[in-house]
């Protein structure tokens, strides 16, 4: 009996920490770069790539604060760049490792800003082109690395991907809207990846209000955005960025309603910025999971004016 009690026991507690990491893994998806809300948001919007003028250069790593084998780990590039008066391009790359399965997604994106008046209101579309690829990574495994199961998903071909999105952005106010992920979208059943927890629709509003001082050196930007994600409930953020822009310091918070919380800071110096965020759950997981910390390098070039925040 008790050796049948000890082995019901580790069988449960097997599932239990597989459950925990899976609810992990997924918290991953759910919560998005903390750069997209404020100082990316070409990130998530090929409609904002090349709003500003100049060369933009962004760079992002997150990862579990408690790094156990498999923590979930993402890699992000992004490069934007006005090519003509109301062209922009723009290059995003994402290196995303969950446990044994490694997926890049590699795009290219091309942005047209069609000015409303004089008053720098523009309206801007734009379109992302390019492959999303997902392996199992062979030097994870720890077991039969004949299994067939890893043979066959290894075997499914890089397929093509796309975002569409449009944006209204004026001194103030940004509306914004995107479909990614289109391929889960139009062609639900073509292949047979794991495609649980991708981003279906986003949609982002802020509102940049001066701070009364002697020089109206500090801002602050309330924001909305809600979110549609596969296999998931809605999701609603709500947060704001508090900006000291005479020494370029800015704070930032946001509340997901999938129980977690981000909160942030940085330095933006106009030509490069540094940021650093920390996220972490406040629902069930948190008995799990110390959260998430992310890193972020911005660089600003070819030009000497400042971006929009």
């Amino acid at each position: 009996m008790n050796i049948r009690y000890i082995s019901s026991m580790l069988r449960t507690s097997l599932i239990v920490l597989i459950i925990a990491f899976c609810s992990l893994a997924a918290k991953a998806q759910l919560n998005p770069f903390q750069q997209m809300y404020f100082q990316n948001p070409y990130q998530y919007n090929p409609a904002m790539a090349g709003l500003d003028k100049g060369l933009n250069l962004n760079l992002g790593y997150r990862q579990q604060w408690s790094n156990f084998p498999g923590a979930p780990k993402t890699t992000l590039f992004t490069a934007d760049l006005q090519a003509a008066d109301k062209v922009g391009i723009g290059l995003n790359v994402n290196d995303d490792q969950e446990g044994l399965i490694r997926q890049t997604r590699i795009m290219g994106s091309y942005a047209y800003h069609l000015p409303l008046n004089d008053r720098n209101e523009k309206f801007s579309f734009g379109l992302s082109l390019g492959v999303n690829d997902a392996r199992v990574d062979y030097n994870k495994v720890n077991g039969d690395l004949t299994d067939e199961q890893i043979a066959q998903y290894n075997q499914l071909k890089a397929y093509v991907d796309g975002d569409l999105g449009a944006a209204y952005t004026g001194e103030r106010l940004t509306i914004s809207s995107a479909l990614p992920n289109l391929k889960t979208i139009f062609f639900k059943e073509s292949d047979q990846r794991f495609d649980a927890d991708r981003l279906l629709f986003i949609t982002m509003v802020n509102y940049k209000f001066d701070i009364i001082t002697s020089d109206n050196s500090m801002t602050l930007t309330p924001l909305a955005a809600y979110r549609k994600v596969k296999g998931y409930k809605d999701i609603v953020d709500a947060g704001f960025n508090f900006a000291m822009n005479n020494n370029g310091i800015y704070l930032q918070g946001v509340y997901h309603t999938s129980q977690s919380m981000a909160v942030g800071m940085g330095l933006d110096q106009q030509v490069y910025s540094f940021f650093f965020n920390y996220d972490f759950e406040t629902g069930a997981l948190s008995n799990y999971t110390n959260g998430s910390f992310e890193l972020g390098l911005k660089l600003h070039l070819l030009t000497g004016s400042k971006p929009n925040k």
